[in-house]
């Protein structure tokens, strides 16, 4: 069990390579890789954030988005549709018939 952030976005950055594909699908705008939504997932669990909360750290946070390969800054609902593609839960199958939840 790691306190460093930027050890948690390796870390899950190497697990997502290993079981994701980079893409969803070849059509997708390949602007983030699945891994790198991924990690970012993980990070907001760390940080114990919401989704706008996490783009404001990385914002902030110059050495975890190099760790990271982020060119950019996904926008916070960018994150919430790959939480309903990547983290499928009991919770968000129900949710999903009245839409994502994206606050």
């Amino acid at each position: 069990m790691t306190k460093s952030p930027r050890a948690v976005a390796r870390e899950a950055l190497q697990l997502a390579r290993e079981a994701l594909p980079a893409y969803s699908s070849k059509f997708s705008r390949h602007d983030f890789t699945q891994h790198q939504l991924f990690a970012l997932l993980a990070l907001k669990t760390f940080f114990k954030t919401d989704y706008r909360g996490l783009v404001a750290l990385l914002q902030d946070f110059a050495e975890l988005r190099d760790d990271l390969g982020l060119d950019k800054l996904p926008h916070y609902s960018t994150l919430c549709y790959a939480a309903g593609r990547l983290l499928k839960t009991t919770a968000r199958l129900k949710a999903k018939a009245s839409g994502p939840v994206c606050a």
